[in-house]
């Protein structure tokens, strides 16, 4: 197991809510339209205060990652690989990669939303090697 029970506060508890339930939810702007995370109560693009949430498909591709080295944080096994994932809708967020040899990500890796226990009812998305293009 690598990872520790995200902080959760007023803005961005519906983000884990949909993790804990296997979705994936971001915000849409409801004056701009546009798609955002991480998630703020302010649109960036706008400075609207109103918006909905959405669920995104969970697939996309590596767009950067690191491997962490020593110290290992307390809750992480070594190797681990960090990911910054862009969505297929757009926006980015950082991860795990999952499944695949740390010497084996590459750039524009085609991946995979899945989700995994940390702690009792607590879960944390990381992605994996797309099973389809």
């Amino acid at each position: 197991m690598n990872g520790l029970p995200p902080v959760v506060g007023p803005d961005d508890r519906f983000f884990w809510d949909g993790v804990n339930a296997g979705a994936l939810l971001l915000q849409r702007c409801h004056d701009c339209h546009q798609l955002r995370h991480p998630p703020a109560p302010m649109c960036p693009a706008c400075g609207s205060l109103r918006w909905h949430t959405e669920a995104a498909g969970g697939r996309g591709k590596v767009h950067s990652w690191v491997i962490p080295h020593d110290p290992v944080p307390p809750g992480f096994e070594a190797p681990y690989v960090v990911v910054l994932v862009e969505l297929d809708e757009g926006p980015r967020l950082v991860s795990h990669l999952v499944g695949v040899d740390p010497g084996d990500v590459r750039s524009e890796l085609a991946v995979e939303v899945c989700f995994e226990e940390v702690a009792e009812g607590v879960h944390l998305h990381r992605f994996r090697p797309a099973t389809h293009s």
